[in-house]
């Protein structure tokens, strides 16, 4: 048990067998026997172990065990075997913290995710699409203005929305998987928020298409997800009543001004106008062009629209820590902290003297 939980947090750290030998003092073959079972590290080569590899002790000795379904990634195909490991190594430590804390809370306060009734079995062409956002949209309550919070509109809806460090540069836009039944999804933590936004409504695609593509689309299934996360962020009414309904050009600073109000990008928003006929396809190129010119492409001419984090899990934390039913140092490896990381989160002095 302690082996495998060693391997799956030296795995989710990056670290080589060696790495980890010389960051907890000992020789690559002792942590080798460690996590084949052949030997049990002593309390304080535990502890050097759990200092190396950023955990709580506790981590070794948690008896949640999962295993992500059907996972999914994004742009993924150069990235090295060991960064994909890396990266499905620190969601399931997130995912077993999660699945921890609901096995202690009596009744859980989020809903099973349900895909909308009523949706067509077969979906052959965007208009259908365009539709179907429209109608999750409808069945979620959102009506048609911009959703200022998308993580916690999906979490509230049952799909555990995870961050992670280890989603870095531009080969990765997203990992979507399966726990339980449960769909997952995990974008990077220092991602500016568009980029996060557009890759939680593209999963949320994939999970309302999945096997309703038809025709031509069937062979498209990546575009078919970006045409709902487009449609489910800025609605086609919205935008022909934002843009017009027939441009021949667009101000940048005019799309900056969009994207700081729907957190879609400025090129989502050109991508936008061009599925809706607003522009012309040669005005598109014409756009990208430009952007392409001047970087814009890469890095947008306006302020960053801020990063999204969920919310939920820490909340439910905190419930359960009002309620008693987990101790501050439970709370504490819940939370993936140290316990004075953990109180200065709580804020436990400042409470404490405004009590006394």
């Amino acid at each position: 048990m302690i082996g495998e939980r060693i391997q799956q947090a030296r795995k989710a750290s990056g670290l080589s067998l060696r790495a980890l030998a010389e960051k907890a003092g000992v020789s690559a073959m002792a942590i080798s026997k460690y996590e084949n079972n052949q030997s049990t590290p002593s309390s304080g080569v535990m502890l050097n172990i759990a200092k190396a590899l950023g955990v709580r002790t506790e981590y070794f000795f948690r008896h949640v065990s999962v295993e992500l379904r059907e996972v999914e990634y994004r742009k993924h195909s150069k990235l090295p075997k060991k960064v994909l490991t890396q990266i499905e190594g620190d969601v399931l430590e997130q995912v077993e913290r999660y699945l921890a804390l609901e096995e202690i809370l009596p009744v859980s306060p989020i809903q099973h995710f349900e895909i909308p009734e009523g949706l067509p079995e077969q979906i052959s062409d965007y208009d259908d699409i365009e539709a179907i956002a429209n109608k999750v949209r409808e069945d979620w309550k959102l009506g048609q203005n911009p959703i200022l919070d998308l993580t916690g509109t999906l979490e509230e809806n049952g799909i555990k929305i995870f961050l992670s460090q280890a989603l870095h540069g531009g080969k990765f836009d997203g990992l979507a998987c399966q726990v339980n039944s449960t769909p997952i999804i995990v974008v990077g933590a220092e991602w500016p928020g568009d980029r996060q936004r557009f890759t939680m409504a593209h999963e949320l695609g994939h999970l309302i298409l999945a096997n309703r593509l038809a025709g031509q689309l069937a062979e498209k299934e990546e575009k078919a997800a970006d045409r709902f996360a487009g449609s489910f962020l800025a609605p086609k009414q919205e935008v022909v009543k934002e843009l017009g309904s027939r441009r021949s050009w667009f101000e940048p600073r005019e799309l900056c001004v969009l994207k700081k109000a729907y957190g879609l990008s400025m090129g989502g928003w050109l991508h936008r106008a061009q599925d809706l006929s607003i522009i012309s396809d040669a005005t598109y190129l014409q756009m990208v062009k430009l952007f392409r010119k001047f970087g814009w492409h890469k890095l947008e001419p306006c302020d960053e629209y801020p990063r999204e984090e969920p919310q939920v899990f820490t909340q439910l934390v905190f419930h359960a820590l009002a309620e008693e039913l987990i101790s501050e140092s439970k709370a504490a490896e819940l939370m993936g902290k140290s316990l004075v990381e953990f109180r200065v989160l709580r804020k436990v002095d400042h409470v404490s003297a405004a009590t006394h």
